[in-house]
């Protein structure tokens, strides 16, 4: 096995989370925060907007079952990459697009597939591409949050319909 690990800010952390836990060949999903300025910030500090972080998902995958320019179409189709800050009714600086590396080689298919979704999306995307820093794990309540809480409001309005979409849209890329 080949574990590689890749970083997501596709906006609200429940919803990215919920999707990559049903993919074939992830590993692990974990929720937290990346690339602001703040050592270890809670989800308060971080809504606040003024640490500079987003929320993100640390996506861990076996690269022999599904490799990073799979990883990366799921991403770009199931949030809205073209939104600066932005995701549906989630606005605010955690809530930008953004690919966020583990190491150097990851750049070369990230920029890839980057540049493709901007040529489809007429040059509108906005996703940064950055290496991770800073990255702190969020809260324990917030790891596994739909597979927990699928009724809670947000769940069902929200995080439920982009796990359906996923679903109709990757079959053959779900676990059994």
């Amino acid at each position: 096995m080949a574990k590689q690990v890749i970083t997501l800010g596709g906006g609200c952390f429940w919803c990215t989370e919920a999707v990559y836990e049903q993919v074939d060949g992830v590993l692990s999903v974990e929720s937290g925060y990346c690339n602001g300025h703040v050592t270890a910030p809670s989800y308060e500090q971080v809504c606040g907007g003024d640490t500079g972080h987003n929320e993100v998902v640390r996506v861990s995958f076996d690269d022999e079952r599904i490799d990073l320019r799979e990883v990366l179409e799921i991403f770009f189709t199931i949030h809205d990459p073209t939104t600066l800050n932005r995701q549906g009714y989630d606005i605010g600086t955690q809530y930008r697009s953004g690919i966020y590396l583990h190491d150097v080689a990851q750049r070369e298919v990230a920029q890839s597939a980057l540049d493709e979704a901007n040529a489809a999306q007429g040059g509108r995307v906005v996703t940064e591409l950055q290496m991770e820093e800073n990255y702190a794990r969020a809260e324990d309540y917030h790891q596994h949050y739909f597979a927990r809480h699928p009724g809670q409001g947000y769940c069902a309005a929200v995080v439920a319909p982009k796990l359906a979409k996923f679903r109709k849209t990757f079959k053959a890329r779900l676990k059994a």
